[in-house]
């Protein structure tokens, strides 16, 4: 299975259960309208905590009655942040989602050794993009968690994009793992922990998927591009998922394709215990949304 639209999304989750969402310090308008969109379309049951005043006011400015729906009053941001991630790692919901409130305050709760949500495993961030000049929606891991992730730390990162993609219906998603050159250059590390990569592949080290690199974006997302480069790839021209050299280039290819290429995005969390719906600050309520959408699609 290949998703080609956003829409698709909505055609994963329709007939799924119905999932508990938790919003933490919801009294943020963008994520109160996604989330309670999602809320009418039959996807979530949200829960807020926050503010309930703030909380009750957007609704109403938004034109939602939410007189059934659970409101947990705690104008403490930091309360509120451990209240919410006490309910996940509860397991009295399914996802956590940020409202207003930084994202470091709400990964030091979701880190947090005693009631947290930790696996053991890495935190990464992966974002799905539907641009109009690709066949189909291509991901994009770290953008927003790793900042100049190691070997380990992208191995770790490809495991848990990979998992996540399996889980949303693809059987072998094709992995590019980018560099400024083609080549292997000693003197470019993004270039040698592509190489690295993709010899883990063959010997299946990394499982479920298939690995190229080092690849420069163009042959990445452009087959013709390859072939005149005299590339020979399985990934080349038809990528899934580019895994980013470090947090920098990732942050800019995100805020390019949202800003400059007017694509629509989905983001969240993989590695804890629950997806944790997280998106910029700048994205819009159809980005929120979508990332609703993701989330529970994730969930087998």
């Amino acid at each position: 299975m290949v998703l080609r639209n956003m829409s698709d999304l909505k055609g994963i989750v329709t007939g799924k259960p119905v999932r508990k969402l938790v919003l933490a310090v919801a009294h943020d308008q963008h994520s109160l309208g996604a989330v309670l969109r999602a809320w009418r379309d039959g996807i979530i049951e949200p829960v807020f905590i926050g503010d309930s005043d703030g909380i009750r006011g957007i609704c109403s400015e938004l034109g939602y009655d939410i007189s059934e729906l659970s409101i947990i009053h705690e104008p403490e941001i930091d309360k509120a942040v451990e209240k919410s991630v006490r309910m996940l790692s509860g397991r009295q919901a399914d996802i956590l989602m940020k409202g207003k409130v930084g994202t470091s305050t709400l990964l030091k709760a979701v880190l947090n050794k005693e009631w947290g949500l930790r696996t053991g495993s890495l935190l990464s961030h992966i974002a799905l993009f539907e641009v109009g000049t690709y066949h189909k929606l291509i991901g994009v891991t770290d953008v927003a968690m790793n900042i100049a992730p190691n070997l380990k730390d992208k191995i770790a990162i490809v495991n848990n994009s990979v998992s996540f993609l399996n889980r949303l219906g693809y059987i072998m998603p094709k992995v590019a793992v980018l560099g400024a050159v083609e080549m292997v250059n000693e003197n470019m590390e993004a270039t040698l922990h592509a190489a690295l990569l993709s010899k883990m592949n063959q010997r299946e080290q990394i499982r479920n998927c298939i690995i190229d690199g080092p690849l420069a974006f163009d042959n990445a997302v452009s087959l013709e591009s390859a072939q005149h480069k005299g590339i020979k790839s399985e990934v080349a021209g038809d990528t899934d998922l580019l895994l980013m050299p470090d947090i920098e280039v990732g942050n800019v290819l995100y805020k390019s394709l949202v800003f400059f290429a007017q694509a629509k995005v989905a983001s969240m969390i993989l590695g804890a215990k629950v997806p944790i719906v997280l998106t910029s600050r700048s994205d819009s309520e159809q980005a929120k949304y979508d990332s609703i959408l993701l989330a529970a699609a994730s969930i087998l």
